[in-house]
């Protein structure tokens, strides 16, 4: 019989996360204060996180510890499987093994619950009641919903408006796990009136969003912020993936050639890539490859700099890849990739050469996912689409040269939630957005003034 599936027992899950840090070749670029120009130090991040989660963020450790009390909460569905998608290999007809991590067998439904359940243990040990976040597509919101519920915190969520209108049953997931959930901009916070008064029909961003999360948490006590991507220590948590998927390679005797995921502020893709990343670094040839939407194209046009995290300039800034810290994506169905930032670690490793970054246009990712569904079963999310896009690129590139290639991407989550989007694009009503380059000049004339990031 053909094997389908690989699994761990829950004996072998990981019991230490992996911090690439250890091991890049060049230092990253510290983060800076905005207010002094000078790298940033635990105090200054004190207000906004615990410590010992800010401790994670600059660790230079190579492993981490998980505690008891996360791997407990993990073991409701890690170790996750590694399938073979023997019948979309079929469809391609083309010379690849294709292995994916099936992340969306969490509570929630993706990849997020791998740190919303870290995130909101350390802030429970360190004595903080609530929990204050942004999401976009809705899959973090739940996640840490979730997670807080675990935990015994309130958690309050600032949901991007265009999916929190496309996506409600993901606001009822939030609020079925106790959290209360507000379509961003709201007039709860300055920063959401600020963008209001200005654009009182704004679709809302994830800049915006976390502008709101992070004021709204530093003005209630026993509160912080939570962050579902873009950190260190969230790159930190979500390495889970990949760890456990060498595991799984390594009982059936394969290694990928080439290793995929989308990428939005760089979590899923941190996750299943880092480990092997640290591979490429100690000298084993796999190809590193990051996909994003044609629409937010932070890593394939986005130049290397100093910016916010955020639109009204309450985080430090970062170096990273970015299109500006006011850029407004198009009201895309991918909301979990319409980030205008990308992970300082991620920007860095693509600096480094270590990482390859792609994007692709809605209309293909859609393709991409329909023929998944038809042959492998699981709908994807809009976001997991631009994986298998590059997938299905990656398969005819190694038909076209004759030679064969494994490919392992991250699954990082179901579209369950997401079928109005599959019902717009049935219907015809999904279009293609061109990002000119008026349009990138405009977006990049906010951090004109910032800090030089050089690479």
């Amino acid at each position: 019989m053909e094997r389908t599936k690989i699994v761990l027992e829950d004996y072998e899950i990981p019991r230490q996360w992996y911090n690439i840090q250890a091991d890049l070749p060049k230092p990253m670029l510290p983060p800076l204060h905005p207010g002094t120009g000078k790298p940033v130090g635990p105090d200054d991040l004190a207000p906004i996180f615990p410590m010992n989660l800010i401790e994670q963020e600059v660790s230079q450790e190579r492993w981490i510890d998980i505690p008891e009390e996360v791997i407990e909460k993990y073991l409701l569905w890690r170790p996750s499987p590694l399938y073979r998608a023997r019948n979309f290999e079929k469809l391609l007809n083309a010379p690849v093994k294709i292995y994916y991590k099936n992340e969306g067998v969490s509570p929630p439904g993706s990849h997020k619950p791998n740190t919303a359940v870290a995130q909101a243990y350390y802030n429970k040990a360190f004595g903080i009641k609530r929990l204050s976040t942004e999401t976009g597509a809705g899959q973090w919101g739940s996640a840490l919903s979730m997670a807080c519920q675990m935990f015994g915190l309130e958690c309050r969520v600032f949901m991007v408006k265009v999916s929190y209108e496309q996506k409600p049953y993901r606001r009822l997931m939030m609020n079925t796990w106790g959290a209360q959930c507000f379509a961003s901009p709201t007039n709860l916070t300055e920063s959401g009136r600020q963008v209001l008064a200005e654009h009182p029909d704004s679709p809302g961003s994830l800049g915006i969003a976390i502008s709101e999360a992070v004021e709204d948490a530093v003005s209630h006590k026993d509160s912080r912020y939570a962050l579902g991507s873009v950190l260190n220590h969230v790159m930190l948590h979500q390495s889970i993936i990949g760890l456990e998927a060498q595991k799984q390679l390594e009982k059936i005797g394969e290694y990928p050639d080439v290793v995929i995921g989308c990428a939005g502020g760089g979590s899923n893709f941190a996750g299943i890539s880092f480990p092997f990343v640290r591979d490429e670094i100690h000298g084993k040839k796999v190809r590193i490859l990051a996909t994003e939407p044609a629409t937010c194209p932070t890593m394939t046009r986005g130049p290397f700099a100093y910016d916010f995290g955020d639109l009204a300039k309450k985080t430090p800034l970062l170096p990273m890849h970015t299109l500006g810290h006011d850029f407004m994506p198009p009201p895309t169905h991918a909301g979990g990739l319409r980030y205008h930032g990308m992970a300082p670690l991620v920007s860095h490793l693509i600096n480094l050469g270590f990482i390859e970054a792609r994007a692709y246009d809605q209309l293909d990712t859609f393709d991409a996912g329909v023929k998944w569904a038809r042959t492998e079963g699981f709908i994807p999310a809009p976001e997991t689409t631009h994986a298998i896009a590059a997938v299905v690129d990656e398969a005819m590139r190694a038909k076209a040269e004759g030679k064969e290639r494994t490919i392992l991407f991250n699954w990082s989550g179901h579209g369950l939630i997401d079928l109005a989007a599959y019902d717009a694009y049935f219907n015809g009503k999904l279009v293609d957005y061109k990002f000119s380059e008026e349009d990138m000049n405009k977006a990049l004339s906010a951090i004109a003034s910032h800090p030089v990031a050089t690479k």
